[in-house]
């Protein structure tokens, strides 16, 4: 039995954190949550209190990343002067894509998750395309790739999905892969299910669930066969949609309709599916994803650093879609930030403040998260629920005078100062307990980028 004394706990359907809660677990599992301000109960004696660890500041359920590459964080810092858009980033992007072999992808990933876990993340959505040898041909073992990303979300201590990724197409046109592309194919979309198939992750901290790079990366005919493994396996699937207007532009030439009334189409959307970005939706989308209960996945930081658009939130909060967040290219690893930006973009959007409060941003981050992920019993402090705890400082230059309940205004992932994932300490007082974050990242980086 470990036994946490919160200062501040910010516990569910509540609309502002209650104070001085104590946390009892045991076997990874939340069995007690008591606030002791409504009077202690009869089992709360001081010993109990005497042997409680003290979270002083905010207490928050693990945070959910539900959409990352990480390979992309060796691109920090490294495509952001100079003109261009996302399709000049992705030429950057790619060059780094493909210098990465299983070694190097575990330290760089290693280094991502570890960096993650410091922000108060406790769970990573991987959105895995980064499947064979730079030539194309697979490894030895062809799900070499994937097993290092599992790997190094266990070394960095925090749970992952991995959302392998069919990606098939240079276009929607049906162009074929070429360059770093080529590493990223399967053939067809039925050799991606055999090879999916023959994966099963090592250890209870991973799930295995599918992507659907894009519509521009898998044909319309192979659509089902992907979505169809997912479903039978019950097991989570993202897309990429609508990302950027020319995607929406090329699909409605080549199929006349557009990325999300194809998706519908060929039974892919449902209540299991996110759709990451959705920045660009008309109207009819948007009723589509609500009738399908599809889910999205919000990545402001890397929507706006691509110079990608703002998505209209509001309206899908209002159509019902639920809400996660993500870091995707890892140029910036903060939830809080990802999660103020859903209500500041949305300011810019409609040049009109107050669209979310402050519980609905945590439950964007927490548990919303974790259901996109296939973690349904995760983001809550609930009796019952794995015990996932993220502490914030209240008392550091951003938060210091801020009340409890503007945390996701005021915080940054430098704010984390005690993180827990399925009952093991993970992060104490503001450090990694098992990874020096830093140097691990320079050395991962550089080994990439030659620098």
């Amino acid at each position: 039995m470990t036994r946490w004394l919160a200062e501040q706990a910010w516990l569910p359907d509540h609309a502002a954190p209650t104070p001085d809660v104590l946390i009892e677990a045991e076997d990874g599992r939340f069995t007690a949550v008591t606030p002791l301000a409504r009077g202690t109960s009869p089992q709360t004696g001081v010993e109990v209190l005497a042997e409680a660890g003290r979270l002083p500041g905010l207490t928050l359920p693990g945070l959910a990343n539900a959409h990352s590459h990480a390979f992309h964080r060796a691109l920090r810092g490294r495509t952001h002067g100079g003109r261009g858009d996302f399709w000049s980033w992705r030429d950057v992007m790619y060059d780094v894509a493909g210098r990465l072999d299983p070694d190097s992808y575990l330290a760089l990933a290693r280094a991502a998750y570890a960096e993650m876990a410091l922000a108060g993340v406790t769970c990573v959505g991987e959105f895995h395309y980064l499947h064979h040898g730079p030539d194309g041909r697979p490894y030895d073992d062809p799900n070499a790739m994937g097993a290092a990303l599992v790997e190094a979300a266990a070394q960095a201590g925090i749970r992952i999905t991995l959302l392998d990724a069919c990606y098939l197409t240079a276009s929607v046109a049906g162009e074929p892969l070429a360059g770093a592309q080529r590493r990223f194919g399967d053939g067809d979309s039925l050799r991606w299910a055999q090879r999916v198939d023959g994966f099963r992750p090592a250890g209870p901290h991973a799930l295995r669930g599918a992507a659907i790079h894009s519509v521009r990366a898998v044909p319309a005919e192979q659509l089902a066969t992907v979505a169809g493994w997912a479903y039978r396996q019950g097991a989570p699937l993202h897309v990429h949609l609508s990302e950027q207007p020319a995607e929406n532009d090329a699909c409605r030439a080549a199929h006349g309709r557009t990325p999300a009334g194809l998706l519908a189409d060929r039974g892919v959307l449902g209540p299991d599916v996110t759709a990451v970005h959705a920045t660009h939706p008309t109207s009819a989308d948007l009723a589509l994803l609500a009738e399908h209960r599809t889910g999205v996945c919000l990545c402001p930081t890397t929507e706006r650093d691509l110079a990608d658009g703002i998505g209209p939130a509001r309206l899908m909060a209002d159509a019902g879609i639920p809400l996660s967040l993500g870091s995707d290219s890892n140029a910036v690893v903060d939830l809080f930030e990802e999660a103020r930006a859903v209500e500041l973009d949305e300011r810019l959007r409609t040049r009109r403040r107050g669209h979310f409060t402050a519980a609905a941003l945590r439950d964007a981050a927490t548990v919303s998260g974790h259901a996109a992920l296939g973690w349904a019993d995760a983001g809550r402090i609930a009796v019952g629920e794995r015990a996932d705890l993220v502490t914030v400082r209240l008392d550091s230059p951003r938060t210091a005078g801020v009340p409890p309940v503007g945390v996701f205004f005021a915080a940054t992932a430098a704010d984390v100062d005690q993180v827990v994932v399925d009952g093991r300490q993970v992060v104490r007082d503001g450090r990694h307990l098992t990874v020096d974050v830093p140097a691990e990242l320079r050395a991962a980086v550089a080994a990439v980028t030659g620098d």
